[in-house]
């Protein structure tokens, strides 16, 4: 007993030093202890011992915290007795002590939620033990004010656990199928339990607002909030397994199931939350208003036409009241869910039957005076802004379509929007200015989203918006001009002005974007002619003063203006008799697209010529070129024909072009956008290069210059290192640009003939020096994988051409050398791996596919005449996949999607090198496909279901020649049947992985995932039958016959082998067959338990 005592001081000892030191060496002690504690094998009645006995509220923290990972852990489960006995003791625990710390309370209610969770299908004598919680926690609601509190956050936390996927926490029996077993769980939780908490929550609700609560009381306060917090957690339960995305807030859909009607019927559930909203103080009434939200966004199905006329028209009567009385609204946290409620009404409701409510006109003026007040405040909430300008761009798109008689009213208050942002952004500029805020400019995705929400909202009654740009822009544009005329004008005023007319570029570039071409009338055209005038007569007058001074915002601005206007009016679509080039012929004598496009040029110039040093103009400008040269031919040949584009394709020097200067003290990475100008040159080189190989060389001249400088470099001893690099780096970038801009055959062969074999050996040489400066290897690599992809059948070689087979050794010599070098680098720190090592390794996978599928190489040759080439780059590739844990396969989706491509391609055509590996190598990739078969890229999945078949398919062959008595297989062969034969297991998972996925998840790639289950099933016929067994007992008793039935559907008319024509009757069936197993399923509240044999 003393050894107890002892051991409990210590322990409490240790729990002071972990949450309670600042040393950190005693912490990262005591937390090392206190693991070992959790690992060791009387952990579970020390941890009883502390909570009846600790002092402090950390060791019973401890106990919780430590009892929660037992009952969650995987190997060596609990068994069902302690798991109860665990779950009354806490109940038990928590009644009699309700005055404990609240994070040790919290720690219990989440041990006993976890415990409820991965309970909730364990059987004791025909009853479902864990599932009475409504019954566990009657008794806490009974009692005092406290109890109540502990009982509705059990409530609280069981629902929000549920709800809650954690793979981690998910027994053994499933860890292959978290989501199957989490789902299973959840429907079953929503079926059997959660509208009786849902109603309880609320009448729970209605007995508080019945009495006179004094809110000063914490406890009385604590239990209103944990209350809210209940009913909140339950109408944003996932009730059918879609897990959306929160980020994608105006797009929900709450699917209320059809069995909980009667509470969205019953006008008395939301006016229970529009009346506590109106009594509650701010500290509890933003949580009132995100039921309100969850409850506005119920799905239209729920109800007929009148019951949802009659619903939505409570919901509006509500709306109008918070608005009526905004006394709370000046909370932020108010305001920012009262915004998400108003954006709910349009997501979820049509105009037309909007504006058949009573109160429609009012609601709408008092929205828009909402509105109009919330923009005119920008510097209040920014974040909620989204809301709002969300109902009105939604409001205003639908004006088209409203069928309704009753008037929208859209027309008097939609400008009203549009002006109140408008001068609201504008009137801001000065503030910022004067006060140091931050600039929203600065944040280039919220303006941009903004701009979009107002392109739509702003072509609403488009007369006055023009109308209102026209004279915003005049005033500020002739300011702007006096102020620099002026010889005495302040700086200040400068910027101010500057800072407006960025705002009215991008808004005009905005409006002018927004153009619907079967919606836009001439009188439009014309007025975006008036707009983009001014635009372009501001940008003549930067422009000339760039020289002395230039602002980036404005010139940022600029960018996306042109960016619109290019999106809308160049192309092959437009009709050049529009309005539009009629006006800007007249002001600016622009009389044709091809003049409008020598200003886009121009402009294009003047940027990469005074803004070469500023790295967003810069990409942005050469992202502009690169969309024009992708634009419709007509139009590109016009823009070859231009002498500015000429100058481009002639000029392509540091001296013209500042970016592509390489003595700059700018990083290696940044020279990515070099990239992108050399793939817009190359587009436009290739309108007229035809065979032309002078044109071709004289355009590479300054790329062969800088071949032959690096060249000279490497081969003295004593060299410029970092200028090496610049040099090298800047290049590569610049031909990559070129070689996937050059996706035709007669061009390509131009540059492989220049690149190859004069300059392959550099690239070969700065592999072998800088393997450990990604920097440099990155770029080197992504261009090799460039020039051996067979784009559009670029690589095409003459009969007569070993080219194929020597662009393969090239390929085989880098990967061998990238990849025997970068093995020695030893162990990389976890938060450098990926761009030291895993990177490249990626490249090296996405190269080595590329040129094992181009079908320009013939690989039996190889072995024919005795070259390793193909050896050392498949051997490669197994030392730089045996380096790489499986968990990093699939945490880095580059790698993953390279990786499983190129598995894909060996499978396919190198089986025989498969087949030939050690058992520990096979065994890698065989697990490394079961776990990307649950991977959530579709491609990684698609890619691994290819891969299997082709394994499973191979397999099948060997083991029926081997039945045929067909002459002896290879010894490879011979191994690798030897291999699966040792472990049937392997296959039988992935067997019993890819019927779960059919049956139980949501299977986007479904005939994918059939190929290969034909052959698992023809090569595990025994295992098969017993999961089909399994799966048929699990159902209902009612339910059996027929999902038996759908077993011997599927299997129905198929035969024993993998020809073609079997495999597309078998995905036929596989169709039907999952349909009937939903369908049945559907039916059924018991879900399926089978997760025995899915293990």
């Amino acid at each position: 007993m003393a050894d107890h005592v002892q051991g409990l001081a210590q322990l409490e000892i240790l729990c002071k030093q972990l949450y309670e030191t600042t040393d950190t060496a005693v912490r990262l002690q005591a937390e090392k202890a206190l693991v070992e504690f959790t690992n060791s094998p009387d952990c579970l009645s020390k941890c009883q011992l502390l909570l009846e006995r600790g002092s402090s509220s950390y060791s019973q923290l401890l106990a919780a915290t430590c009892l929660s990972k037992l009952v969650s852990r995987t190997s060596n489960p609990l068994p069902l007795e302690q798991r109860i006995d665990i779950r009354n003791y806490v109940l038990n625990y928590l009644a009699t002590r309700p005055k404990l710390a609240a994070f040790v309370t919290q720690a219990l209610i989440q041990l006993y939620a976890r415990i409820t969770k991965l309970g909730w299908f364990d059987c004791q004598k025909d009853d479902y033990v864990f599932r009475n919680v409504i019954a566990d926690v009657t008794r806490f609601l009974q009692d005092s004010v406290e109890h109540c509190i502990i009982g509705v956050t059990i409530l609280s936390q069981l629902t929000n656990e549920i709800n809650q996927v954690a793979c981690a926490l998910l027994p053994q029996a499933d860890t292959t199928h978290p989501l199957t077993k989490h789902r299973k769980i959840a429907s079953s939780f929503r079926d059997s339990s959660l509208f009786d908490i849902f109603t309880l929550s609320c009448n729970l609700l209605k007995q508080a607002s019945g009495k006179n609560l004094n809110l000063n009381d914490e406890s009385q306060h604590g239990l209103l909030m944990q209350l809210l917090k209940l009913s909140y957690n339950c109408l944003n339960f996932d009730f059918i397994g879609t897990s959306t995305d929160e980020s994608s807030d105006d797009l929900c859909t709450v699917q209320i199931p059809t069995s909980w009607r009667s509470a969205f019927l019953d006008s008395s559930t939301l006016q229970l939350f529009f009346n506590l909203y109106h009594s509650l103080p701010p500290s509890l009434s933003p949580l009132v208003l995100s039921c309100l939200v969850q409850i506005a966004s119920v799905r239209r199905s729920l109800f007929n036409n009148a019951e949802r006329a009659k619903f939505l028209s409570h919901l509006v009567d509500g709306v109008k009241r918070i608005l009526a009385n905004p006394q709370c609204l000046p909370d932020p946290n108010n305001y920012h869910e009262f915004c998400r409620l108003l954006a709910r009404l349009k997501s979820n409701y049509q105009l037309g039957e909007l504006v058949k409510v009573e109160n429609y006109p009012e609601v709408i003026r008092l929205i828009a005076n909402f509105t109009v007040t919330s923009l005119q405040h920008w510097e209040f909430a920014p974040n909620s802004v989204h809301y709002l300008l969300s109902l009105w761009q939604r409001l205003a798109a639908s004006v088209p379509y409203v069928k309704a008689t009753e008037p929208h009213l859209l027309e008097t208050y939609t400008p009203e929007v549009t002006k109140a942002y408008i001068t609201s952004r504008l009137e801001s500029v000065h503030v910022i200015l004067r006060d140091g805020l931050e600039d929203p400019l600065d944040d280039a995705g919220l303006v941009q989203q903004q701009l979009d929400q107002l392109s739509t909202i702003g072509r609403c009654e488009y007369e006055k918006t023009c109308a209102l740009l026209v004279q915003l822009f005049d005033q500020a544009a002739q300011t702007y001009q006096e102020l620099l005329q002026s010889t005495n004008s302040s700086a200040v005023d400068v910027t101010v002005q500057e800072g407006r007319l960025t705002w009215l570029v991008y808004i005009i570039g905005a409006v002018i974007g927004g153009r619907v071409s079967f919606a836009s009338t001439d009188e439009q055209d014309a007025m975006d002619g008036e707009l983009v005038c001014r635009v372009l007569q501001l940008m003549n007058l930067t422009d000339s003063r760039l020289a002395q001074a230039g602002n980036e915002r404005l010139e940022l601005a600029m960018l996306s203006f042109f960016e619109q206007f290019r999106k809308i009016y160049i192309g092959d679509q437009v009709q050049k008799s529009s309005k539009l080039y009629r006006r800007l012929s007249e002001v600016l004598g622009l009389n044709d697209e091809t003049m409008v496009l020598s200003v886009f040029i121009g402009k294009i110039i003047t940027n990469l010529k005074y803004w070469g040093q500023c790295e967003p103009i810069t990409s942005k400008t050469l992202q502009l070129l690169n969309d024009l040269s992708l634009g419709y031919p007509l139009s590109v040949r016009k823009l070859v024909k231009l002498s500015a584009v000429q100058f481009m394709l002639n000029n392509h020097t540091s001296e013209h072009f500042s970016f592509l200067g390489v003595n700059n003290q700018s990083n290696l990475s940044d020279m990515r956008c070099r990239t992108t100008f050399y793939t817009a040159l190359g587009r436009l080189l290739m309108v007229d290069l035809g065979e032309d190989e002078d044109q071709f060389e004289q355009f590479m001249l300054p790329l062969t210059a800088a071949f032959e400088a690096v060249a000279q470099m490497l081969s003295t001893n004593t060299f410029n290192e970092q200028e090496a690099k610049r040099t090298l780096v800047g290049l590569v970038r610049d031909l990559r640009g070129i070689a996937f801009a050059f996706n035709a055959k007669t061009s390509f062969m131009m540059l492989f003939d220049w690149i190859y074999p004069a300059y392959m050996p550099i690239l070969q040489r700065a592999i072998e020096l800088w393997y450990h400066d990604p920097a440099c290897t990155t770029p080197v690599l992504k261009l090799m994988a460039e020039l051996v992809h067979n784009r559009s059948q670029r690589l095409q070689f003459d009969v007569s051409s070993p080219n194929g087979i020597l662009l393969f050794r090239e390929t085989s010599k880098m990967i061998t050398t990238y990849g025997n070098r970068i093995l020695t680098l030893g162990e990389v720190p976890k938060e450098q791996v990926y761009s030291v090592k895993l990177k490249g390794v990626s490249v090296c996978f996405a190269m080595l596919k590329a040129v094992l599928s181009g079908n320009y190489v013939n690989f039996g040759v190889f072995r024919l005449y005795g070259d390793d080439a193909l050896d050392n780059a498949l051997q490669t590739f197994i030392k730089l996949l045996l380096s790489i844990p499986h968990s990093d396969l699939l945490d880095y989706p580059k790698l993953s999607q390279s990786f499983y491509s190129l598995l894909e391609v060996l499978t396919q055509d190198h089986m025989n090198f498969i087949a030939s590996l050690e058992p520990h190598v096979v065994m890698y990739i065989l697990s490394s496909i079961s776990e990307g078969l649950t991977a959530l890229d579709t491609m990684v999945c698609t890619g691994c279901c290819s891969s299997l078949d082709h394994i499973v398919t191979y397999l099948f062959k060997q083991l029926s020649r081997s039945t045929k008595k067909r002459p002896a297989p290879m010894a490879s062969d011979d191994r690798f049947l030897h291999i699966m034969q040792q472990h049937p297991e392997m296959i039988q998972q992935m067997l019993s992985t890819v019927l779960n996925i059919i049956i139980f998840e949501d299977c986007r790639n479904q005939w994918s995932m059939s190929r290969p289950l034909l052959g698992l099933i023809l090569l595990n016929e025994k295992y098969f039958a017993d999961l089909r067994n399994s799966i048929v007992s699990s159902q209902p008793p009612e339910k059996q016959q027929a999902m038996h039935l759908c077993f011997e559907n599927l299997m129905e008319g198929i035969e024993r082998n993998l020809l073609t024509k079997n495999r597309d009757r078998f995905t036929q069936n596989l169709s039907v067959f999952r349909r009937e197993v939903n369908d049945s399923m559907k039916n059924s509240t018991y879900g399926v338990n089978s997760n025995d044999m899915m293990s």
